[in-house]
């Protein structure tokens, strides 16, 4: 798994990596075709506007009989020749390329024009914005189409030619338009295959981590009931003893061992079967009005012969006014058991634990101190996570699954408070329980 893990997350990365260079890739080419087709489509539309206006029926047709006398049919021809600014208006203009506009898929493109002869000099007509467009050569195309007479007409090779110049305004913008959803869409399903990869790699980790926590629970389980089991064996052999069976001092003692070994394999049964029910929400509460002074009593009435065979010392200050609680009796008096043990377990030779209550508004506030080997910060943010176990440093006589502090908060949770823990390392923890006072 360690070497699978690196392999893997270095794999789906250069997947997404070369997904989203691609992408960009294929943009950039639909932008560049895109805008090659928009351009095609102007100078075709502009090329067809050319036509329209130089083959109109209202060319005035010129013939050798026109009265005038003039040295040959060219001059004539250049005398009497109409533009196409004389013939049309700037709005006629304007319909014939808007309608060219259409007939090439630029129906609600915003155009300007302009028909000049030669140059803007001033003589030509122009739409309003048209200068404005024509001097800005970086964001705008210039379209100019000669305005040239059909071969075979009456105005062919003209001196003077005219220009249809015509200006398709922010042709970025209807590139971007067309390509939108386009964009769009890569953007979107890009970030859903980079929330699939971080949600993988989170998975992953949570995968490892559940193994690595399995891993230790086994293994904490079979120490727990390795020892019991071989104590267990070693009272069963020494009974089978004849000296010892006709001693009816020693038969006695050999069975309150295999009593209280029985007894404890138990509890460590329950206490993993009842984290099973806590994960499936089966545990039902039996909520009584009690006095937590009295559960707290009894709980360290539990704890009190441990503390004395280390040589340690309970201080307890019950300051509570009020200590009247909506609670299950046996899983309260569990939970502050499972505080007091976990301060004795962590605490150093000669264990020091203090438990004092208060009154806050209409809560019951509890707090539990000892001097133990205390916790850093990492520790701390994950003491309530299940199967968790701090590091004990050179302690290597503490015991468990990692379920205490869960169950612990699970409880008080149950009873709507709140748990919360405060540590220095080296010098002790303090836990600070807040339930609500029965009403």
């Amino acid at each position: 798994m360690k070497r699978v893990f690196p392999i893997i997350t270095v794999l789906i990365l250069l997947s997404l990596l070369g997904l989203i260079f691609f992408q960009f890739l294929w943009l950039k080419s639909a932008k560049e075709v895109k805008e090659q087709q928009l351009i095609d489509n102007i100078n075709r539309a502009t090329n067809e506007a050319a036509e329209k206006l130089m083959q109109d029926k209202r060319f005035p047709q010129l013939n050798k009989s026109s009265g005038l006398l003039f040295p040959n049919d060219r001059m004539q021809r250049e005398f009497y020749r109409p533009s196409v600014m004389q013939r049309y208006s700037k709005e006629e203009i304007g319909d014939i390329i808007r309608q060219s506009l259409e007939r090439n898929n630029l129906k609600d493109a915003p155009f300007e024009f302009a028909v000049t002869q030669n140059s803007l000099t001033g003589d030509e007509i122009q739409t309003e914005n048209f200068y404005k467009y024509y001097i800005d050569t970086i964001n705008n195309t210039h379209h100019i189409i000669p305005l040239i007479a059909p071969s075979g007409s009456n105005l062919e090779n003209l001196a003077k030619e005219e220009f249809l110049v015509v200006i398709v305004p922010h042709q970025r913008s209807i590139i971007i338009k067309e390509i939108t959803w386009f964009i769009l869409g890569a953007i979107l399903f890009t970030l859903i295959i980079t929330t699939a990869f971080f949600l993988t790699i989170r998975t992953l980790l949570r995968q490892k981590k559940l193994s690595e926590i399995k891993s230790d629970f086994i293994n904490n389980m079979t120490h727990e009931f390795k020892t019991p089991l071989a104590t267990i064996s070693l009272a069963v052999d020494a009974l089978k003893n004849e000296k010892v069976s006709s001693d009816k001092e020693k038969t006695n003692y050999f069975t309150a061992v295999i009593k209280e070994e029985n007894k404890r394999m138990n509890k460590q049964v329950e206490t993993i079967l009842q984290a099973a029910l806590l994960d499936k929400q089966e545990v039902q509460l039996n909520l009584k009005k009690l006095s937590a002074h009295e559960m707290i009593t009894s709980a360290l009435n539990n704890i009190e012969l441990p503390v004395n065979e280390k040589q340690g010392k309970l201080e307890v200050s019950l300051d509570a006014q009020k200590d009247m609680v909506m609670a299950d009796e046996v899983h309260f008096t569990n939970l502050i058991n499972n505080l007091l043990d976990n301060a004795l377990k962590y605490s150093k030779e000669t264990p020091v634990i203090k438990l004092t209550t208060s009154n806050a508004g209409n809560f019951l506030k509890i707090k539990i101190e000892d001097n133990g080997i205390g916790m850093n910060k990492e520790t701390l943010n994950r003491i309530f996570e299940k199967f968790f176990r701090a590091h004990t440093g050179n302690i290597h006589n503490v015991k468990g699954f990692g379920l205490g502090l869960s169950y612990v908060k699970t409880m008080i949770e149950a009873h709507k408070g709140s748990i919360k823990a405060e540590s220095t390392l080296g010098k002790g923890t303090s836990f600070f329980i807040t339930v609500p006072l029965a009403k």
